[in-house]
């Protein structure tokens, strides 16, 4: 595997669980989490809130980003771009210290050699210490990277991702709901890229009704952007929670997807082949084994879950399902629902119950 890259800067997604949240954030606490729940995610490391910490302390960034975010008036809108185009335009224009800068480019080029793919085209994914909350939702401020080839193209997208936190939305949404600027630290997760045949999103409960007895799978092809983004009427599926059956699919529609462009490393939108618009964008096997993870998630985390995933082609098919993210689901998870199915006491009450419904077992 070669040698480990050791520093108080980079964690493997392997050494990451909830207790290190204040080093590595939301999203990459929450992969190393998967990961001991024996979900499959794509492999990647996380450059740790030490080494933002470092960099404003080092830059003296410190004192002139808090002194301008002092005593915003959030009435005032042309004041908070301006403080956040103040604030960003120091973290993005300053040195990253060499020290950082090293050991990050060792962790990417321990990483490819460990996959044995030279210049593996990576994601790289804003992870701050306030996200993923219950009773708060941070999801989607700050910035995320596809498609990133180089060590200079991660080292300057790590610095678009630390100056992500002070977007106008999020310095916004932190004033409203009493996060101190100071307190909140943001770390970076570098991921391997999925080459994705299809992906999409997945709730361990009914988004629309907070029945917690089904899981609910949406779903296109290409890249989750186009389901995330609503560019498109996804494909749906709702499956048992306890047998796993596909008890409805609607598959819709689907004109445009998303996919990453190598030579303008971004993703861009394509028009789906008309014979593939009106077909089931992800099989039946492969919705079977999102849910069973979907459970396994939900176990671990002991809440309903709110989902990302992706089928890789670049894996051999039956085991190419990957997840992505994992987060608390944070509108239902307020309120008291009843499942509209109620569970049976033993696995014969269920097949009983099922048996008087018509279905067969």
């Amino acid at each position: 595997m070669g040698q480990e890259v050791s520093s108080p800067y980079i964690l493997r997604f392997e050494e990451c669980d909830l207790s290190s949240l204040p080093l590595v954030g939301g999203k990459n606490a929450s992969l190393g989490e998967l990961l001991r729940a024996g979900i499959p995610v794509p492999p990647g490391y996380a450059i740790t809130t030490k080494a933002y910490d470092a960099f404003l302390n080092q830059q003296g960034l410190k004192k002139p980003i808090f002194d301008r975010l002092r005593g915003l008036d959030l009435q005032d809108i042309a004041g908070v771009e301006e403080a956040s185009q103040f604030v960003r335009s120091l973290i993005e224009s300053a040195p990253i210290p060499e020290e950082i800068t090293t050991v990050i480019g060792d962790a990417y080029n321990h990483l490819w050699r460990e996959l044995q793919l030279p210049l593996m085209p990576v994601a790289v994914r804003s992870s701050a210490t306030a996200e993923d909350l219950p009773g708060a939702s941070f999801a989607g401020q700050q910035e995320t990277y596809l498609f990133v080839r180089t060590q200079e193209e991660i080292l300057d997208k790590v610095r678009l991702c630390w100056s992500s936190l002070f977007t106008p939305r999020a310095i916004t949404y932190r004033v409203k709901m009493g996060f101190d600027h100071e307190k909140v630290l943001i770390s970076v997760g570098i991921q391997k890229m999925i080459n994705s045949f299809t992906a999409g999103v997945m709730f361990t409960l009914n988004p629309a009704s907070g029945d917690v007895s089904v899981i609910v799978i949406d779903a296109n092809w290409g890249v989750g952007e186009s389901v995330v983004s609503g560019a498109v009427t996804p494909d749906q599926f709702v499956v048992d929670k306890i047998n796993l059956e596909i008890l409805k699919r609607t598959i819709s529609r689907k004109d445009v997807y998303f996919t990453t462009n190598a030579e303008r490393n971004k993703l861009v939108e394509m028009e789906v082949e008309e014979e593939r618009k009106e077909v089931q964008s992800v099989i039946d096997k492969d919705i079977k084994e999102l849910a069973r993870f979907g459970k396994l998630i939900e176990a671990h985390y002991g809440k309903q879950m709110d989902i990302e995933w992706a089928v890789d082609k670049d894996l051999p098919a039956g085991g190419n399902v990957r997840i992505l993210q994992a987060r608390p689901e944070t509108v239902w998870s307020q309120k008291k629902v009843e499942p509209v199915v109620q569970p049976k006491a033993t696995a014969m009450e269920h097949i009983v119950a099922g048996l008087m419904q018509g279905k067969k077992f």
